[in-house]
């Protein structure tokens, strides 16, 4: 039974799976499994994976038809035959050291359940900056420092077999925010998560990934908490945590839902979802964006084009 099993979905992700699995190869903590899991692929993925598996037993390819990324997960968990799960993406790297940092932990710490890690960004306008803080000055993640910081949990982590068994598979009706669903899960449950803030990785940023559409995040986010807070019924300080993140994200989606409608010339549609948002967060640049929809829409889109490609330079 090998010590770690990789866990790496994969959907039409041919011109990176090469380099997620060499990085995986060559780790210097080399008793894994990596067990990949080809969700429908309409490319050369599967081709791409096939002679890995060949060259080295500690590949394993599987095959299913396409049922999203949770779907992909959940096949190649329930396959796994390690103590450890680790989750890769299959368009992510990790250094040399990641697995070796990672175990080391839950090898010292018997009763920490999940060590998440830190990786530099892979493109996009922050390439080589680190994903998380580092050094991370935030307090090891805990049920309530995860639901008041979206961010307190990489999905570059490793977790014991035991979370798996616990807490089962990752929700395949989720589309987006499946992996902090998990997390939260897996405190509600009551497992200690550890953090190993050192950078041992890179995350691809790629304009047609998952976390590319706003509203789409922000929706999902929303939804993660919807189906937590049954759970939070009897803890009075996480469930006004909950509440206040509500709040904050059904803010943030009317203010992204405004963005695309002016991005697409729906300024009736913008001024609406400015009012909504004035009225939950009265500021004087939204009065003002809320007054330019109604009367002045051409020179608000030439406003917001300026402001997004000073953000994105």
């Amino acid at each position: 039974m090998p010590a770690v099993s990789v866990i790496m979905p994969a959907y039409n992700v041919a011109p990176y799976i090469g380099d997620a699995l060499s990085s995986v190869l060559g780790q210097t903590f080399t008793d894994f499994e990596v067990v990949v899991t080809d969700d429908g692929s309409t490319d050369q993925t599967a081709a791409i994976v096939g002679p890995f598996a060949a060259r080295d037993e500690r590949v394993r390819l599987l095959r299913k038809k396409n049922g999203g990324l949770s779907s992909a997960r959940n096949h190649a968990l329930r396959h796994a035959a390690g103590q450890f799960f680790a989750l890769l993406d299959s368009d992510d790297v990790w250094d040399p050291g990641f697995l070796e940092a990672q175990v080391a932990i839950l090898r010292a710490r018997p009763e920490v359940g999940v060590v998440t890690g830190n990786a530099r960004y892979l493109g996009g306008p922050r390439d080589g900056a680190p994903a998380r803080p580092w050094p991370d000055p935030r307090p090891e993640p805990s049920l309530a420092t995860i639901l008041a910081d979206e961010q307190a949990v990489f999905i570059m982590s490793v977790f014991r077999r035991e979370v798996f068994i616990s807490v089962g598979d990752f929700d395949e009706s989720m589309r987006t925010n499946e992996d902090y669903d998990y997390w939260l899960r897996a405190a509600v449950a009551g497992f200690r998560f550890a953090r190993q803030d050192r950078p041992l990785g890179q995350y691809r940023v790629r304009g047609d990934s998952l976390s590319a559409s706003e509203e789409r995040m922000l929706r999902g986010i929303l939804r993660v908490y919807a189906k937590l807070a049954p759970a939070l019924a009897d803890k009075p300080h996480e469930r006004a945590i909950l509440e206040r993140q509500v709040a904050r994200f059904e803010g943030e989606l009317l203010a992204a839902q405004a963005k695309q409608a002016i991005e697409t010339g729906r300024f009736t549609d913008a001024a609406a979802f400015l009012d909504a948002l004035h009225r939950r967060r009265p500021d004087l640049s939204i009065t003002i964006a809320r007054l330019m929809a109604r009367w002045t829409p051409g020179l608000l889109s030439r406003a917001h084009a300026f402001r997004r490609s000073r953000q994105l330079s």
